[in-house]
């Protein structure tokens, strides 16, 4: 008896189905060909219950895939023929085989594939693989088995060791991570015209024009709040090797959120935030060093903060403001005079969020008399030295 026509013709080239999700596209397509409905979604249920059935098991496989497309009693004897025909090597099993009690198949023992091998046997091992946790952008350019990006590694390489080839590179990166640290929801809702929650005290008085009808329903949304942001950026020679980064992510904080005020630190202190401008970064960066005096110089950073704590803060730094200071703490000036001046930054701010680029070195301490006396009087002493430290303030701020 010759097969009907929408019967798909059985592979002869023996060789089983690598990719779970095309497989299970082409059996779909067959059902609809032969006038069983498979709804898109019915399709991905399917294609996920693989992960939780024993493969091994052909009669386990054949019910778990009826389950899970929803096929009708009427359309069983159909199913099971185009299941034999596309998830079988070695021909159709007999029908008094699949026949029996459903006693006897809770009492049976996993049934093996006939044939030579479990054309199911490859499909396993791909949704293994898939269920791994793999690295953001992990796909290589070859298409091939995951691996790092070039921007993923660029997140994790340490800025002093950048060429010159990936500065433009960095300083996109930079420029991302400084919007979503800015831009985050807060978890308050305030009104908005498109937004995913329905505010229904104010859809009901809205109704009160329409004769109760709820014609117009209100909505709000998670608010965005910018953070009130001073940065506070050392620029003596030891932070040479970070300052450019350090500075191009200060410049693009700047950008984003307005109430962003910006200092540099060394033997004085200068206020950077007059000067920041839209436009290139590298010629911002060139104006910082040739108008700050004793750019790439020594440092006092105690006496710096303590102009900042008497100067400045009484007007920039309020409750709801984080200060931000970039810098390794090597000070040659008085301790003292920094201890006071945190003290002092301390009471009016929200938080204090230091970040120095030698913590990227897991050897390192802060043992120098400036991390000493700073110590007590911050909230967070953070790394600084690759774009990956610098995603971690999204929770503090």
């Amino acid at each position: 008896m010759r097969a009907p026509d929408w019967l798909p013709a059985p592979d002869q080239t023996a060789s089983p189905p690598l990719d779970v999700v095309a497989h299970m596209v082409r059996f779909s397509a067959a059902l609809r060909s032969a006038g069983v409905p498979v709804a898109l979604g019915d399709e991905i249920d399917a294609t996920r219950s693989l992960a939780h059935v024993d493969i091994g098991d052909r009669e386990e496989v054949r019910l778990g895939l009826r389950a899970a497309l929803r096929i009708e009693p009427g359309a069983w004897p159909l199913f099971d023929h185009l299941f034999d025909r596309h998830w079988r090597e070695g021909g159709a099993e007999p029908e008094r085989a699949r026949r029996g009690s459903r006693k006897d198949r809770k009492q049976r023992a996993p049934r093996p594939w006939p044939g030579h091998a479990n054309p199911l046997s490859e499909l396993a091992q791909t949704l293994a693989e898939r269920q791994r946790v793999e690295p953001a952008d992990t796909r290589g350019p070859d298409g091939g088995r995951p691996g790092y990006s070039p921007r993923a590694l660029l997140r994790r390489k340490s800025f002093e060791a950048c060429t010159e080839d990936e500065l433009e590179e960095m300083e996109r990166v930079l420029a991302r991570v400084a919007r979503k640290l800015v831009t985050r929801r807060s978890r308050r809702l305030v009104p908005s015209r498109r937004g995913a929650v329905v505010d229904l005290r104010r859809s009901l008085r809205r109704s009160l024009a329409h004769g109760g009808e709820m014609v117009d329903l209100a909505r709000r949304d998670r608010a965005v709040e910018l953070p009130r942001l001073v940065v506070l950026c050392d620029t003596s020679g030891s932070m040479d090797p970070y300052s450019r980064f350090l500075l191009t992510f200060v410049l693009a904080l700047g950008k984003v959120a307005r109430r962003t005020e910006t200092f540099s630190f060394n033997t004085s202190l200068t206020r950077l935030t007059p000067w920041i401008a839209s436009g290139n970064v590298q010629a911002t960066l060139a104006r910082f060093a040739a108008r700050v005096d004793d750019w790439s110089g020594g440092t006092r950073i105690g006496e710096c903060l303590r102009e900042f704590a008497d100067d400045h803060a009484p007007a920039l730094v309020t409750g709801g403001t984080s200060v931000l200071i970039l810098s390794d703490g090597l000070d040659r000036g008085d301790t003292e005079a920094m201890a006071g001046a945190l003290l002092a930054i301390r009471r009016r701010a929200r938080r204090v969020i230091w970040l120095n680029p030698l913590m990227g070195d897991p050897r390192y301490r802060p043992e120098a008399r400036g991390m000493k006396a700073a110590l007590p009087h911050v909230d967070h002493l953070v790394p600084a030295h690759n774009v990956e430290s610098l995603e971690a303030l999204a929770g503090m701020l």
